[in-house]
């Protein structure tokens, strides 16, 4: 997924009241981007760090800057981190119109944003001649050690009840994925559950239920983010 236009550059001063954040941009001049990103952002917001922000042509707009991509020094060394979470859905439905979502592949129907469970609405509905398949998007930027992707990076309780109602569509006779996407590099993927043990708990019953799982990371530079590799999932 292109970025729609050239990002410029800046220095993070802070991020503060979850969706708002301070940049310097390369001129010396301030502006206040929107941070689509309402978890902590652990390793992702020290000062000083170099980070990426869009424009928006939507004169309507608060604010005129986005914030999507910052440049961490993670273990194993620096990276440019994907940090809007309002990408995510964009990229996997990109995957899965040009065909490179593997777990997808005998998918023939995509509708997004469908009424399920209780008071929910699950990412994307696909269909394929079996039925249909109810798939949850979540994005991934922690990395604690080498390689490894952690999900959440706080308590996330709304995606907790996610799991739980993907687990009862399996149980319910239906199919259900919950999908990862990791804007960064990683090897492998696991679910934080000394930050989040109601997360990790709710996302042992979903697989024991039988929900299918699946992590990919991207690559992620200054003009676009795309869907890469999967990565094994550690529990």
């Amino acid at each position: 997924m292109r970025f729609p236009g050239p990002l410029t550059e800046g220095r993070l001063v802070r991020r503060y009241k979850r969706f708002l954040a301070d940049v310097e941009l390369s001129d010396g001049s301030l502006v206040t981007a929107h941070c689509a990103n309402p978890g902590a952002m652990l390793g992702l917001v020290a000062p000083g760090r170099p980070v990426l922000l869009s424009a928006s042509t939507n004169p309507a707009r608060k604010l005129a800057w986005s914030w999507e991509l910052v440049e961490a020094e993670l273990p194993g060394g620096p990276q440019w981190v994907g940090i809007n979470t309002a990408r995510p859905n964009a990229l996997v439905a990109e995957a899965f119109r040009e065909g490179r979502l593997p777990p997808l592949a005998g998918a023939t129907s995509w509708r997004a944003e469908v009424a399920y469970g209780r008071a929910s609405r699950v990412d994307f509905l696909a269909g394929d001649a079996a039925g249909p398949i109810h798939v949850e998007v979540k994005n991934c930027h922690l990395m604690r050690r080498p390689g490894l992707a952690e999900f959440p990076d706080c308590v996330a309780a709304r995606s907790a009840r996610h799991m739980d109602e993907l687990a009862e569509v399996v149980r319910l006779g239906g199919r259900a994925m919950v999908i990862w996407v990791v804007q960064m590099r990683a090897g492998r993927f696991t679910v934080a559950g000394d930050l989040d043990p109601g997360f990790a708990a709710a996302f042992r019953r979903a697989r024991g239920a039988g929900v299918a799982a699946h992590a990919f990371t991207c690559r992620v530079d200054a003009t676009e983010v795309t869907i890469g590799t999967e990565i094994p999932i550690d529990l």
